[in-house]
C-alpha cells in the first residue's frame, strides 16, 4: 500500500535519508528502529508530507504523493507528545478530524463513542484532557488519529513518555486493536521491546539507510551485521575465521551452525550460548560483575588476553564477582554475521 522509491533527504549536504526503498503492505504493522540521527523520524515526516524529498518518490495506493499536502494524503499522525487540544474535551479532540472532513454531527458522535469504547474509555467524551493520565491521553491521541479512518496510521514514538510497565501493557493492546481494525501502521520507535512486540516487520536504520528488514524473529535470531547486533544489545561480537563447523576467534575455537558462511567474518555469541562450568574446563574467565535483568542475571566475564564476554544465567546459579569460572559455547546460539568486524 505504501511504497518509497529512492527516497533521499539532505540537510546541509548530509543525507538524512539515502536512497531508501521501502514497501508496506495493507494491514501490515512496520516498526522502524534506529539510533538518534539514523533517519527514522525523517522517514516518517517524508511519508506524512512534513518533509520534502530531494530525490525519489512516495506512493500510497499507487498514487504519487509528490506535491500532495499532509491533510490530503489520507494518513493519520500520532506524535510522542500527543499534541491534544487543551481547550477541547476528549470528544472534541477525537472528533476533530471528522469535522475537518465534513462529517455530520451524528456521525461524529457515533464514531467518538465507538472508538472510546474500543480503547477502554467509555463515557469519557466530556472529560477535560488535562484530567487524563498519561496512558489515557495516549489512547485519546490514538483514536483521534484513527477517527477519520486513515489508509495509513503513522506513529512517532507513541509510547515514549509513558513508564515501562504502562508501555508494556499498552503495546499489547495496540497490536490487538490494529488487528481488529485492520489498520496499516508505520511506527518509529527507539524501544526494541516495543517494536518487537508490536510489529509484523522490523526495519533497522543506520545513517539514513536500511540496515536490515525482517520479522522480529528474523532480526533477533540473525542480525544482518555487527551494527545491528550491537544495536540490539549483543556485545559478544568478535572477528573470526570460519572453516567447516568451527571458527577461530580470540576466545579460541568455537562451534558454528551447519551451513555458516565460510572464511573471515564476524561472529556473534548470544549470552544464552555462553555456558558457565568449572574453572578447570573450557575458557578460563574471571567474573567482573553481574547485573540483574529481571528474567536472568547478566554475568560479565573477563577472559585472559581476550575480549570480555557476557553470559545469561538463572539468579540462583549466578557466580559472584571475583569468582573463577570456565566457559563453553553452544553452537545454536552462535551467528556468523555479514561483513568484517569493526573491533
Amino acid at each position: 500500500m505504501l511504497r518509497l522509491e529512492g527516497a533521499t533527504v539532505r540537510f546541509a549536504g548530509r543525507s538524512a535519508l539515502d536512497a531508501v526503498d521501502l514497501a508496506v503492505a495493507e494491514h501490515e504493522i512496520v516498526c522502524v528502529l534506529g539510533p538518534s540521527g539514523s533517519g527514522k523520524s525523517t522517514l516518517l515526516r517524508t511519508v506524512a508530507g512534513l518533509q520534502g524529498l530531494d530525490c525519489g518518490r512516495v506512493f500510497l495506493d499507487g498514487r504519487d504523493l509528490d506535491g500532495v499536502p499532509t491533510h490530503r494524503r489520507g494518513v493519520g499522525l500520532m506524535f510522542q507528545d500527543h499534541q491534544l487540544f487543551p481547550q477541547r474535551d476528549v470528544g472534541g479532540n477525537v472528533a476533530f478530524g471528522l469535522r475537518m472532513h465534513g462529517a455530520a454531527r451524528a456521525e461524529q458522535d457515533a464514531r467518538v463513542r465507538e472508538l472510546l469504547d474500543l480503547v477502554g474509555l467509555p463515557g469519557a467524551a466530556r472529560r477535560a484532557v488535562g484530567a487524563l493520565s498519561g496512558g489515557e491521553q495516549q489512547r485519546v491521541a490514538l483514536v483521534r488519529a484513527l477517527a477519520p479512518r486513515p489508509r495509513l496510521l503513522m506513529l512517532d514514538e507513541p509510547l515514549g513518555q509513558l513508564d515501562r510497565s504502562l508501555r508494556e501493557r499498552l503495546v499489547v493492546e495496540l497490536r490487538d486493536l490494529f488487528g481488529r481494525l485492520g489498520t496499516t501502521v508505520l511506527a518509529v520507535t527507539h524501544d526494541q521491546g516495543e517494536a518487537f512486540a508490536l510489529a509484523h516487520r522490523v526495519v533497522v536504520m543506520r545513517d539514513g539507510r536500511i540496515a536490515q528488514s525482517g520479522t522480529p524473529l528474523e532480526v533477533w535470531q540473525r542480525p544482518a551485521d555487527e551494527f545491528v547486533a550491537r544495536f540490539l544489545g549483543f556485545d559478544n561480537v568478535v572477528a573470526a575465521t570460519v572453516a567447516g563447523e568451527a571458527a577461530d576467534t580470540p576466545w579460541g575455537k568455537l562451534p558454528v551452525p551447519e551451513g555458516s558462511p565460510q572464511g573471515p567474518g564476524t561472529l556473534l555469541v548470544r549470552p544464552a550460548g555462553v555456558g558457565l562450568v568449572g574453572p578447570s574446563e573450557g575458557l578460563r574467565c574471571t567474573v567482573s560483575a553481574r547485573t540483574f535483568r529481571g528474567t536472568h542475571v547478566a554475568v560479565h566475564l573477563m577472559p585472559e588476553q581476550a575480549p570480555p564476554l557476557e553470559a545469561a544465567c538463572p539468579l540462583r546459579a549466578a557466580p559472584e564477582p571475583g569468582d573463577q569460572v570456565g566457559v563453553v559455547f553452544d553452537a545454536a546460539e552462535v551467528v556468523v554475521l555479514g561483513g568484517p568486524c569493526a573491533a
